[in-house]
């Protein structure tokens, strides 16, 4: 995410090295290529201009500390810029009432219905919620049905009405439902259009003004850069929503809609989509997506996406194996498992800091692990689970199962070899000593990629 934007930065950044102090021509340099960045991120000409002079204005006359050198210190002043133009601090959602609604607005195509799903899971899963699901989308023939797989896939119920052509019933009969039923979260998928007209407008405020939410979310699609600022505010002075919601932000996205958007209507981005999958779902951190777009990495939310994985007893389970030197490759599955449901590598990779850019250019499949797990899956349960029994003859058998070739089955088995040395060294941590591993460049070296 933000590949483009994060190598320009960097080339910026560069102007400043081998020079021992701040001056107004280093600088004026500097922030010339960070402004031409920006533009290229399609972040508007004003607000780059803007933030160009904030820094500038920050930088003249600071003394640079013994401990940083002048790149470092102008690193430092963007990425707080950034932040602040990004909202500063992360914004949740208000949820304080009995029945809380949440009603999701957006053009047709951003991703609306997949975040509206997306979100139930969300507030089942991490906020021990009970979600109603509500189909106001009467124009797209696929949009209920859509909503039902959804709602299906992340094991919410979903509220439906066929027959009629009234989104305003529709959403006053669902939230008596709520009521019947002990949901406490109702969330109201509204439709979409092709692109903002007056009914549309009308519609979405009459439903508004029935269900009282208490949150109203804007759902845009990152990847149209300028152009999701300005229909974001179109929405924003008929609607006042509460929050924004970037989608497909895994995608090739330039940037300039997460980075001015808040500055441009005022209002938080609360979420931002960042996969196709259903756990694909992030609570939006300035702070921490200025870093990444500076290539610092996010190792916060990495530990917390870990430890959402974390299971108390299995690790118990798995030290006390590493302590008898028992580790096997049943173990070494398991563990892929859970950095799988972390989300995709790659972006796993990026929050590690300066992984970001000794991936670049490095293609890593969806399903990364994949042909890991082949190689392991043509293993024998007695193979599994005592890896000292894979000789040669083993190995090409290995090797044939799972159409890879025998050298990649050894350096799978060297790998996990290294791995177990370091684990029995640091007694435990298995998902975490997997990650340094791969911080180290230890996975990658596998066929990851295409």
């Amino acid at each position: 995410m933000f590949e483009n934007l994060s190598d320009k930065l960097d080339k910026a950044f560069s102007v400043l090295k081998g020079h021992g102090k701040i001056t107004e021509i280093n600088v004026a340099e500097t922030l010339k290529e960070v402004r031409r960045a920006l533009l290229d991120a399609d972040v508007s000409y004003k607000i780059a201009k803007d933030f160009t002079k904030k820094v500038k204005e920050k930088a003249i006359g600071q003394d640079v500390l013994t401990t940083l050198k002048p790149g470092q210190l102008m690193v430092k002043l963007v990425k707080d810029e950034l932040t602040e133009l990004m909202g500063t601090q992360v914004e949740g959602l208000n949820l304080e009432e009995k029945i809380s609604v949440i009603l999701i607005a957006g053009l047709q195509g951003s991703g609306k219905t997949t975040f509206t799903g997306k979100l139930a899971l969300f507030l089942k899963n991490k906020k021990s919620k009970n979600p109603l699901l509500v189909a106001c989308d009467v124009y797209r023939p696929a949009a209920i049905n859509q909503l039902e797989i959804l709602a299906e896939q992340v094991g919410v119920e979903v509220f439906t009405n066929r027959e009629s052509q009234d989104p305003v019933a529709i959403a006053k009969a669902a939230l008596e439902h709520a009521k019947q039923n002990g949901h406490n979260v109702v969330i109201v998928d509204t439709a979409g259009r092709l692109a903002i007209d007056e009914q549309m407008m009308n519609e979405i405020a009459a439903v508004k003004a029935v269900v009282n939410p208490q949150e109203t979310l804007f759902v845009v699609d990152s990847m149209t850069g300028q152009d999701a600022v300005n229909t974001a505010k179109a929405f924003n002075d008929r609607l006042d929503y509460d929050g924004v919601v970037l989608t497909k932000l895994d995608g090739d996205t330039r940037g300039g809609a997460a980075l001015t958007i808040k500055s441009v209507v005022n209002k938080p981005i609360k979420f931002v989509g960042t996969g196709e999958k259903m756990d694909a779902l992030d609570v939006f951190y300035p702070d921490r997506m200025a870093e990444r777009i500076l290539g610092m990495g996010d190792v916060v939310s990495l530990v917390e996406k870990a430890q959402e994985q974390f299971d108390t007893e299995k690790a118990r389970k798995l030290q006390k194996r590493i302590a008898k030197n028992e580790f096997d490759f049943n173990d070494f599955v398991e563990q892929i498992g859970q950095v799988k449901k972390m989300g995709n590598v790659k972006d796993l990779m990026g929050m590690i800091p300066g992984m970001g850019k000794a991936m670049k250019g490095v293609e890593i499949e969806d399903d990364a692990f994949k042909y890991v797990e082949a190689i392991i899956s043509s293993m024998t349960k007695q193979e599994r689970s005592n890896p000292s029994l894979l000789n040669g003859s083993r190995r090409q058998r290995v090797a044939r199962g799972s159409g890879r070739s025998v050298s990649e089955v050894n350096q799978l088995i060297k790998q996990f070899n290294d791995m177990s040395k370091v684990m029995k060294m640091m007694q435990g941590g298995g998902m975490k000593n997997m990650m340094k591993m791969m911080g180290k460049g230890g996975m990658p070296n596998m066929p990851l990629g295409k």
